[in-house]
């Protein structure tokens, strides 16, 4: 457990997928995603991630914490709960992902409830899942500061098992890093689900987790990404620069 906190103002919006996509002025100094241009036929797709306000989002391990169903869980609560727990599983083959008690000591919270409609492109439209990337805070562990990001998965409870499941693995790659989308539909990051959900992260999915994982980060303090400072004293309650 951290031995303090201090906090970080998130965003006035949260940031989503989408908005990091529409807004390539986020991109810091610490890492530039490929060129779109890149030839297509790579065994990844990592000319199609961005990097958000701090770069690229990795760390080891992951603390992750999932909304209870409780003792009077229904039938559809029940079905919620076993899909995204055989979604992290999937990922657990692949990163350090511990789980809290404590929504306060994760950096990912994922909730049971639908996301709100969206505005997108001049229409208002409605999805089953969205990660969402609120903001980051330093954390003191044995006596050194960290800085940690802190993101919100909202996965809807209203769809098929199977469907929640696929949704599920989806947006935790977001929470995990992946800012971005395939254009592959076996996928499990393609920008547009296909008629049979995507239940295994293909080797694809793979080799792009795996160059993430290569990269400078501000929240992996080995990567190489820049020393940033926390803030001193009274002045920790401002938003991590």
């Amino acid at each position: 457990m951290p031995e303090a906190v201090l906090a970080a103002v998130p965003p006035e919006t949260p940031i989503t997928q989408d908005s990091i996509a529409r807004t390539p002025t986020t991109r810091p100094s610490s890492g530039t995603a490929p060129s779109a241009a890149s030839p297509e036929g790579f065994e990844d797709y990592r000319h199609r991630l961005q990097p958000g306000p701090w770069g690229w989002i990795h760390r080891s391990p992951w603390c992750i914490w999932i909304e209870p169903i409780g003792d009077e869980a229904s039938l559809w609560d029940l079905r919620w709960s076993e899909a995204v727990e055989a979604a992290l599983t999937r990922w657990q083959e692949l990163l350090v992902i511990e789980r809290v008690e404590d929504p306060a000591a994760a950096q990912i919270q994922v909730l049971r409830r639908r996301p709100p409609l969206r505005l997108l492109e001049g229409e208002q439209r409605a999805s089953h899942g969205r990660a969402e990337l609120l903001g980051a805070r330093w954390v003191r562990h044995n006596g050194a500061w960290q800085l940690e990001p802190r993101l919100q998965v909202l996965l809807s409870p209203n769809q098929r098992q199977l469907g929640i499941e696929a949704t599920a693995l989806h947006e935790l790659g977001h929470a995990f890093g992946l800012w971005g989308h395939s254009d592959q539909p076996a996928d499990v990051m393609a920008a547009v689900p296909g008629a049979t959900p995507v239940l295994e992260i293909g080797p694809r999915d793979r080799a792009t987790l795996s160059w993430l994982q290569q990269q400078p980060s501000v929240f992996a303090p080995d990567s190489g990404g820049p020393a940033l400072q926390p803030p001193a004293g009274s002045q920790g309650e401002q938003e991590a620069q």
